[in-house]
């Protein structure tokens, strides 16, 4: 079996829990004696450790293992909630996000056990957790009395004692196919024991086929396989309830066999058949269960619930096991499709069949009317075709609410951290942006929060002596506007001092007639240069001069834009706009020097035709007056360093980033050309003027200008 596409499952499954576990969590901080939200929380940390343990990463199950024993005298009332608890299962939720984020790169868990989150949560439950304020009895988790009689009695399931018996029974009769009936005779001629198991699942297993897998190579490393019901592919698609037989031949005996499948974690039921030469008489199977035996033997001591053992955990991966799965998992990136968009493009496919039917029936066709019917196919063809750009889009898009998700925690960190009071708004969260785009688009927007948090919000005592509430409020909203996605994080903090900008320009040594001659937005730009900070101290938070640099950078390489806009005292808005998607685009085409070139529709403004008088020098920079407004004029072909025309009648695009206007001047035009962005590829990724190429209907390829290096 192929144990990659498991381990993507594995993935997936993981990030969407653990999502609802951070959700959660902050939920339950707020309202602490909210019991269904523990049930939740309660519920997610048991599919983690299921799920951990049938894919044999034993430190991650047993790090939720650990998590699901408080959170259960929680449930029970024999703990209560304290702050500094909801902290430890932060931290718990980071090591079992640094698990799967290892898991992610290596296929492997990594080497660390977090042992001192597990003291902690051992701490916990014994009522010795005295948390980072233990001068303060009412911040440290509270044991309930019953805590110390009922839950010392609770023992774990995987610790109950199986039954073993063995009897044989001439009723039960197996047919074996021809082949593998004389590899079994062969077997026990030879002395070899064989065995048929009949393995019944927990009803709560999550990944069945995988559980299956592993049970399946446990064995197989005891023995030989030659038989199993379903088939291989039928377990691998899951095309079963929950039991499933395997036989084996083994040198092992019966003992041996059942302890071995039972090691495995969810496994109900197995009932072992020692089978013989002689059909007539086969053994009674053996009923091995995990339940209790009756006994009339001592009682055993109790066993406090902070010791219970996790289900064992399956065998992780070999090593060659691993490499496969993580590289089928690197390659195969998943985006979740609503199936009603797999529906339309299913019925747009099917549309192209007839288009294509079509089309070859007036190729053989030698009516008169066969002019027509081509004409009018062609223009269905254009329809279901753009149709079909816009489904497959629509298939690509995922909402910024999974990059969103992430925030509340980051800013109740820090909050805290700060010592802050911080409210965090968010809207907009189902504004759908491309796969590309949102896998890209989440670090920008921490260095942003970060930056809002440590530099744009005041501190409490700050808010009140300027009659501002004592919570502080982060905005941080999405909308689409066009063809693009804009993402604005406002505070309503201290806004930002252009003049102080302005000095410390000039500071850094910077000419100080040109810095007092840009205007207020030039001058704000400035924050996104490297190495520029306005921080009077470095932290861990921000003061490095990096982030703002970082964001900008990343923003640019994505197609998108940053502006900032700022009043004293009363806060900043810093504007992300971003392209809806990076593959297709709307372009105006246009011919510099007899060579063709594309810009993207959504930066242009507008189209003027102007004579080479109106043209005029401010500064050793050309410049045009349009409506009252000087903007600066960029001759592409000097910037290309293209052959230039010499012409007195110029066409200027007016081109716009954020506040910026600038006009290209282009010998013409060629026209809207809807067109498929492709890479430059490695080795001409330093051209930065260029975002990349498409090629045209007449097989010609063309450069699409990056209208954020050029402005």
């Amino acid at each position: 079996m192929d144990m990659s596409q498991y381990l993507q499952i594995f993935i997936e499954e993981s990030k969407e829990n653990l999502q609802a576990l951070n959700e959660n969590l902050l939920l339950l901080e707020a309202t602490p004696d909210d019991i269904e939200v523990v049930n939740v929380i309660f519920r997610v940390a048991h599919t983690l450790k299921g799920m951990a343990g049938t894919m044999g990463f034993a430190k991650m199950q047993l790090l939720t293992h650990s998590v699901e024993n408080v959170l259960s005298e929680i449930r029970n009332g024999k703990l209560h909630i304290t702050t500094e608890m909801v902290d430890i299962m932060f931290q718990c939720l980071d090591a079992l996000e640094n698990y799967v984020d290892q898991i992610i790169n290596t296929s492997a868990e990594g080497e660390e056990s977090y042992s001192n989150l597990i003291e902690q949560l051992e701490a916990i439950l014994k009522g010795d957790f005295k948390g980072s304020n233990s001068a303060n009895p009412a911040s440290q988790a509270t044991v309930a009395p019953q805590a110390q009689q009922g839950s010392a009695q609770k023992v774990s399931g995987s610790e109950k004692k199986t039954e073993k018996a063995v009897a044989n029974s001439s009723s039960n009769k197996i047919k074996f196919p021809e082949s593998v009936e004389a590899i079994k005779n062969h077997a026990l001629e030879s002395g070899i024991n064989v065995f048929k198991l009949n393995i019944t699942l927990a009803t709560t297993c999550m990944l069945k086929a995988a559980r299956a897998f592993i049970v399946y190579s446990d064995l197989g490393a005891i023995g030989e396989i030659i038989y199993g019901e379903p088939s291989s592919q039928e377990i691998e698609e899951e095309k079963f309830e929950q039991e499933f037989m395997v036989v084996i031949t083994t040198d092992e005996p019966a003992p041996r066999v059942e302890a071995i499948v039972l090691s495995v974690a969810e496994i109900e039921k197995v009932v072992v058949e020692e089978l013989t030469l002689e059909q007539e008489d086969l053994p009674e199977p053996v009923a091995q269960t995990k339940t209790p035996e009756p006994s009339s033997a001592p009682a055993q001591k109790p066993v406090a619930a902070q010791n219970k053992k996790p289900d064992a955990p399956s065998k992780p991966p070999t090593k060659e096991e691993a490499v496969a799965a993580h590289k089928a998992a690197v390659a195969g990136k998943s985006v979740r499709v609503n199936i009603d968009r797999l529906d339309t493009l299913m019925n747009l496919v099917s549309e192209l069949i007839i288009v294509k039917t079509q089309l070859e029936g007036i190729t053989e066709s030698t009516s008169t009317n066969s002019e027509t019917n081509y004409s009018d196919s062609v223009e269905y063809l254009e329809r279901v075709t753009t149709s079909l750009h816009d489904a497959v889009m629509k298939v690509r898009m995922v909402p910024v609410e999974t990059v969103f998700n992430r925030f509340p925690r980051l800013i109740r960190d820090i909050s805290r951290k700060l010592g802050k009071n911080i409210e965090l708004i968010m809207s907009g969260e189902e504004t759908e942006l491309d796969r590309t785009v949102i896998d890209e688009i989440g670090d920008p927007l921490i260095h942003l929060l970060r930056n809002a948090a440590d530099h744009g919000l005041e501190t409490t005592k700050e808010r009140l002596e300027v009659d501002k509430p004592e919570k502080g409020t982060i905005k941080l909203r999405a909308y689409q506007d066009g063809n693009s996605v804009v993402i604005e994080v406002e505070d309503d903090g201290r806004g930002i001092n252009i003049e102080k900008i302005r000095s410390k320009a000039i500071e850094r040594g910077e000419s100080a007639d040109v810095v007092n001659a840009m205007s207020d937005q030039e001058v704000l730009d400035l924050l996104f240069k490297p190495s520029f900070s306005m921080a009077k101290q470095i932290t861990d938070l921000s003061g490095r001069g990096v982030g703002l640099d970082v964001v900008k950078s990343k923003i640019t390489a994505l197609g998108g834009n940053v502006e900032i806009v700022t009043e004293l005292s009363k806060g900043s808005r810093f504007i992300v706009r971003l392209p809806l998607t990076l593959a297709i685009i709307q372009a105006l085409m246009v011919n510099i020097s007899s060579e063709k070139y594309a810009i993207p529709l959504n930066n242009i403004q507008n189209i003027e035709n102007i004579h080479h008088d109106e043209i005029k020098q401010v500064q050793n920079q050309e410049v045009i007056v349009l409506r009252n407004q000087v903007i600066p004029v960029v001759r592409l072909d000097t910037i290309l360093e293209l052959p230039s025309t010499d012409t007195q009648d110029l066409i200027v695009v007016i081109v716009r980033k954020g506040e910026k206007q600038v006009g290209f001047v282009v010998d013409s035009l060629i026209g809207q050309q809807e067109i498929v962005i492709k890479p430059l590829g490695k080795y001409l990724n330093n051209i930065h003027m260029i975002a990349g190429a498409t090629i045209l209907g007449n097989g010609e390829v063309a450069l699409i200008l990056d209208i954020n290096t050029l402005v």
